[in-house]
């Protein structure tokens, strides 16, 4: 019922942003691409595109760095405050989602060891555990991990969530999203909030 509500109270601001992803450079609106959810389940999430078009097929499925140079000047103020998330109220709505719990990664992501040669994301430790409950647009990792972390990293984090799991950890998450968001603070937060 929020995600509904949150759908069409965002609405005006995600017409802003969709023309203006449009006009930088005239390529889609929108970046689908297969996520992994609960017990496994791939579903399509939906965001607002932030990086240059085909980002993915150029590049490959990698995690974005602080730097990222695919990423475009609008998705830079887009990923700052979070609002190409903002169309996965849809993947909420569905059931696919929650509002809090571990990111729902790329099915075709992996991680790059040591070495450079890439590493399934599903040989790391805590992989799995991470997929018993529903993917989050927020959790303990998105707020508190940095983001060029290493998945293994970042999966401490995860378990953490799993393990702990409340309402009150849930509203503590929530409220500290709508912070980081209103101070544009995603791509350049501190390590301590």
């Amino acid at each position: 019922m929020l995600s509904g509500i949150g759908l069409v109270v965002a609405l005006p601001l995600a017409s802003l942003i969709a023309a203006a992803v449009k006009l930088s450079d005239g390529g889609p609106v929108f970046f689908s691409q297969d996520r992994v959810g609960k017990g496994g389940r791939t579903f399509r999430g939906l965001k607002f595109r932030s990086m240059v078009p085909d980002a993915d097929k150029r590049f490959g499925a990698v995690q974005a760095s602080e730097r990222d140079p695919r990423i475009t000047p609008v998705g830079r103020l887009l990923r700052g405050t979070a609002m190409d998330e903002l169309p996965q109220l849809w993947n909420i709505f569905r059931g696919d989602m929650s509002f809090v719990g571990p990111r729902a990664l790329a099915s075709a992501e992996v991680e790059v060891g040591a070495s450079g040669a890439p590493v399934a994301l599903s040989t790391i430790p805590g992989f799995a555990m991470r997929h018993s409950v529903t993917p989050g647009l927020t959790g303990i990792a998105q707020i508190y991990a940095p983001r060029d972390l290493p998945r293994r990293h970042k999966f401490r984090y995860d378990r953490l969530y799993v393990e702990n799991q409340s309402f009150w950890l849930d509203i503590k998450l929530i409220a500290l999203s709508f912070w980081i968001t209103f101070r544009g603070k995603w791509e350049i937060r501190e390590k301590k909030l």
